[in-house]
């Protein structure tokens, strides 16, 4: 198997306040925004990068239908029915960033039994992330 050029699976995120995310989210985890469609308040869409990688957002209610089929982590106690995973070459130091910008860290960073090192983290409006160093598209791995 060979690793793909670009992502072929986007995670998309809502949020109430996007442009505060976007900040913080470049901030905390290094994302760089590609893409911002705007107007005031509202983001329509935004596409923001880390390496290969991709996350896009969108203001909560932006007027799409999409935002009517989501929910945010405090209307449901905190819980996420999927989250991002994001791989990450320095996972101490991309731990200690995201710390120092206030992220809430679920699961503390260690080396997890499967390979890789990582932690699990909230960010500013409680969304679930997952960061760390196993890449199961590098040789070695069993799904490559």
């Amino acid at each position: 198997m060979t690793v793909p050029a670009a992502s072929a699976i986007i995670p998309c995120l809502r949020y109430r306040d996007a442009h505060a995310a976007i900040a913080w989210l470049e901030q905390a985890f290094d994302f760089k925004p590609q893409a911002v469609y705007a107007d005031g308040a509202i983001v329509y869409h935004a596409q923001l990068v880390y390496g290969g990688g991709m996350v896009m957002l969108g203001s909560v209610d932006n007027g799409g239908e999409w935002g009517k089929l989501v929910v945010q982590p405090d209307e449901i106690d905190g819980r996420e029915t999927q989250s991002p995973c994001v791989i990450v070459d320095d996972p101490d130091a991309h731990y200690a960033r995201a710390v120092a910008a206030g992220a809430k860290v679920v699961i503390d960073i260690a080396d997890q039994d499967y390979g890789g090192r990582g932690y699990a983290c909230r960010d500013l409006e409680g969304h679930l992330w997952w960061f760390g160093s196993y890449d199961s598209w590098q040789p070695g791995h069993p799904t490559a």
